[in-house]
């Protein structure tokens, strides 16, 4: 059973703390608690409640053998969503989302193989045969292509759900997501609609400890489901 942290311990990673007033999105309403100096403050035992299926479905969805990606370019989550990812092998996107990643997939993939291919050649020691020059291009070329798909090389097909940060920021993933019906978990802040995603997690999505107890809980729960598997 995934532990579900504690109200108080979701309080003292600040998730509770939302936007201020006239920054909310209609839709959040039943997932608010009150007003205080000003900023909607959200209700910790819904984001428990919301917090308990998207752990129980994220686990469900690993012990079946599907991969999670996770997506969070917000400064604020780029350390949390790599760390956590890498915790559990699962692909994420911390740089940038590019467009068609989950809609046009087939392209995404040759730029993955490419990477994979010239991280080859550059370990086999295949670069020093060319001039300096040459392998500097080669360099810059790796660089960019790592930025592009570097965190999603394990990837070989589109992944069976999406576990995103902040659903304004990350609208377009949200979109692709959408249009190919791929199940989604969101942390979902007061300025965000929650309709938008399968498991929405009512919380703050720019706060560091914030986003790092709600990727954690989801984390734990992908390793239930890999023991599971």
């Amino acid at each position: 059973m995934v532990y579900i942290p504690s109200t108080e311990e979701l309080f003292e990673a600040m998730v509770y703390f939302g936007h201020q007033v006239g920054k909310r999105h209609p839709k959040m309403e039943p997932y608010l608690h009150s007003i205080r100096n000003n900023v909607y403050l959200i209700d910790l035992e819904k984001t428990r409640d919301c917090l308990q299926k998207a752990a129980d479905f994220v686990k469900e969805t690993v012990a079946n053998g599907g991969k999670i990606l996770f997506v969070g370019t917000k400064p604020s989550a780029q350390e949390v969503i790599k760390k956590y990812a890498q915790e559990v092998n699962m692909p994420y996107v911390v740089e940038r989302w590019v467009g068609g990643t989950l809609t046009n997939f087939s392209v995404i993939f040759e730029l993955i193989k490419k990477l994979k291919k010239m991280k080859e050649e550059k370990a086999k020691g295949e670069w020093e045969k060319y001039p300096k020059k040459e392998k500097l291009n080669l360099e810059k070329e790796l660089d960019r292509l790592n930025s592009l798909v570097g965190g999603i090389e394990n990837l070989e097909k589109i992944p069976e759900a999406i576990y995103i940060v902040d659903l304004r920021k990350e609208k377009t993933a949200v979109k692709e997501a959408r249009m190919k019906k791929i199940k989604t978990v969101g942390l979902v802040d007061v300025n965000c609609n929650p309709n938008l995603v399968d498991y929405p997690i009512p919380g703050n999505d720019d706060a560091i400890a914030s986003i790092e107890i709600i990727t954690k809980t989801l984390v734990e729960a992908i390793k239930e489901g890999q023991n599971k598997k």
